[in-house]
């Protein structure tokens, strides 16, 4: 996950809407299911995937009141702790 374009697409999400990023996603994972992909050309996807899932769960943390910089590094904080784990 890449912290910039999670910010970027939280950006997307209040100019636009959250529904774009969900239409997206089901879009990506309907792709995953192309038998001729390579496994590089998965990852990409995958991590595509993974950036729009924090990006929606910053944004729900965002309506739910928390100020965006400190959604933005909670999110991050939660996503390290798990990894270190």
């Amino acid at each position: 996950m890449k912290l910039p374009v999670i910010k970027h697409l939280t950006n997307f999400i209040e100019e636009n809407d959250e529904d774009f990023l969900v239409e997206t996603i089901e879009t990506l994972e309907a792709l995953t299911e192309v038998p001729s992909l390579k496994d590089e050309e998965l990852d990409v996807i995958g991590e595509l995937i993974s950036n729009m899932y924090g990006a929606l769960e910053v944004d729900k943390m965002i309506k739910e009141g928390s100020p965006k910089k400190e959604a933005l590094n909670t999110f991050m904080k939660r996503v390290l702790g798990s990894i270190d784990t």
